[in-house]
Parts: C-alpha cells; sequence; structure tokens
C-alpha cells in the first residue's frame, strides 16, 4: 500500500497573547510610504487636461464605429490605433448604480450616496464614467435618467475627473 506524502508544513514559533503583552516577544511596527503614480500616457493627459477645462473628450475608432471615453489611442476590438479626437457632451444617462451607505472615506451615512456609471452622450453604447450623482432623492434616481455634468469653478479644477463635482438629473 502506497502512503501519501506529508503535506508541506511551515516551521515556526505560534505567536501566544500572553508573551505579546510581556513585551517577550520582538515586533516592529512599519508604516510603509506607499506611493501610487501612474503614466498618464498621451490619451489620459489630453482627457484630464480637457476636463481642467471643462470638456469631455473622447477617441473614436472608425473601423469599430466606436467612441470611447475614457479615451484610448489603441482600440482592443480591432486592434489599431484609434483615429480622432471627439469632443462630447457633458451630458448623459445613467448605465447604472448603487445606494452607498458608505462614505468614500469609510464612514457610515445616514442618507446615502448614489455612486454611477455615467454613459456620455455620444459616446458608444456601455462607454461612461464613474461618479457620483446629487440633488435628486436616492430613491428616485433610475437607470437611464438623463443627467448633467455639474462643474467645479474653473480655479478649483486640478485636471481630474473630480473637475466634476457631481451629475444631477436634466430639468425637463
Amino acid at each position: 500500500m502506497k502512503s501519501e506524502p506529508e503535506p508541506n508544513l511551515v516551521r515556526g514559533t505560534p505567536l501566544h497573547e500572553k508573551p505579546l503583552r510581556q513585551g517577550k516577544t520582538f515586533t516592529i511596527t512599519y508604516t510603509p510610504k506607499l506611493r501610487y503614480e501612474w503614466d498618464m500616457g498621451q490619451a489620459i493627459g489630453r482627457y484630464l487636461a480637457e476636463l481642467k477645462e471643462g470638456r469631455l473628450i473622447a477617441r473614436a475608432c472608425r473601423k469599430c464605429e466606436r467612441v470611447m471615453i475614457p479615451p484610448r489611442m489603441f482600440c482592443e476590438r480591432c486592434f489599431r490605433p484609434t483615429d480622432e479626437w471627439v469632443y462630447l457632451k457633458d451630458t448623459g444617462k445613467i448605465f447604472t448604480f448603487s445606494l452607498c451607505y458608505v462614505s468614500w472615506n469609510v464612514k457610515r451615512l445616514k442618507q446615502p450616496e448614489v455612486p454611477a456609471v455615467i454613459e456620455i452622450d455620444g459616446a458608444s453604447p456601455g462607454m461612461g464614467i464613474l461618479h457620483v450623482v446629487k440633488r435628486i432623492a436616492p430613491k428616485k434616481v433610475r437607470i437611464g435618467m438623463a443627467v448633467q455634468a455639474v462643474w467645479k469653478p474653473k480655479p478649483e479644477r486640478i485636471g481630474s475627473v473630480t473637475d466634476i463635482a457631481y451629475w444631477e438629473p436634466i430639468k425637463k
């Protein structure tokens, strides 16, 4: 009869609470300085620069007949460079949303925030921006609802998607 191989065991000394409390176990506290940097590249660099000016810009692929936002210099569908820059309106429709009872800084909320993917008018279906919808009762938000960007004042813009303060329903 063959015996089963013994599983690989990690050898070591288990830690117990009592020696930890008594200071008999060596510990070190370290807060790493983690810095995240992202190379914007040509497409996202231009996109962010246009946001700072209060404009939405996308890239078009003539072969796929798609308009992509956020823009890409290369079409992931047909594997070729995109063709041109296209300015879009700062309006769109709610593609999907959530009622969030925890804030971005992880605090409990009595009234929910409404993060949503906004499908931008003039872009291809499914192309959009994740942002927040305000100035509407959370229970009245609906998929397909028309919304418009509310921009921060120009001196407060930094070249970020947060240059759009929020999206609000378009009043009919």
